[in-house]
């Protein structure tokens, strides 16, 4: 298609993912994805790697995978797909898909329902980014996920009650996060690591965390802006783990 069809069909869609199409043509992301990568420590090199994207909604990990040589991609979800009048559903990555000629493989599938008959097999590295805090049954998913993770699985996800000592989970039972009603549950880092030990991997490590200078700035900026009360702000995060069933993963 020409640049002046693809931007046509992208201004359509409500994208959450911020990623170049091709032709010069740039999604409207709400988020800025180019920096969420930044702080993944993704593996530079996936080359003859299978690897599983949960919760891929428009897909740029996904494709970012491939890009970096990834033998074997499978993007899935359900929750944001079946949603069309949130997200226009799967729309972005059907049509990212398209115009990067990508061979990424999708399947529409809940993360409880995953199990390796459901996906084919185990993967090398599975990507869990964005989904932790929307479950209401986080430590039954990660064994879901477990089972089909092979080596290596990255998680990015909201930590909270990061003032409490020890591992403890923030329990959402309204929109107290982000006044997002599917919001449930955000682990402190001592209890996210404890989950996903717990949940069959041996290694675990904080590869990306807020820097205190950082998070006190953005915990004042909030208190002035929309009055977020300070303690609950300086207590929470984002953060990315990688958990691996055995080292060293090349990065």
């Amino acid at each position: 298609m020409t640049r002046e069809d693809l931007q046509k069909k992208a201004d359509e869609i409500r994208w959450y993912h911020t990623m170049d199409l091709g032709l010069g043509v740039v999604t409207s992301g709400v988020d800025d994805t180019a920096t969420r990568l930044s702080r993944m420590a993704f593996p530079a090199d996936f080359s003859g790697k299978r690897v599983l994207d949960v919760g891929t909604w428009d897909g740029f990990f996904a494709f970012e995978a491939e890009r970096r040589g990834a033998a074997d991609v499978l993007a899935t979800d359900s929750h944001v797909w079946k949603h069309n009048d949130w997200w226009t559903g799967r729309r972005g990555f059907d049509l990212a898909r398209s115009a990067l000629r990508s061979r990424v493989r999708s399947l529409d599938i809940d993360v409880m329902d995953i199990s390796p008959e459901s996906v084919g097999g185990t993967f090398d590295v599975v990507l869990f980014l964005g989904i932790l805090y929307h479950l209401k049954h986080p430590l039954l998913a990660l064994e879901r996920i477990s089972h089909v993770a092979h080596h290596l699985l990255i998680v990015e996800t909201v930590v909270d009650n990061l003032l409490v000592p020890w591992p403890s989970l923030a329990f959402y039972p309204e929109r107290e996060l982000n006044n997002d009603a599917s919001n449930w549950f955000a682990p402190n880092i001592l209890a996210a690591v404890d989950l996903l030990h717990t949940a069959g991997f041996p290694h675990v490590a904080v590869v990306y965390r807020t820097s205190w200078p950082r998070r006190l700035a953005r915990t004042l900026f909030l208190r002035l802006t929309s009055r977020q009360p300070f303690l609950r702000g300086l207590g929470r995060d984002r953060v990315t783990l990688h958990a691996s069933k055995r080292q060293p993963f090349n990065r």
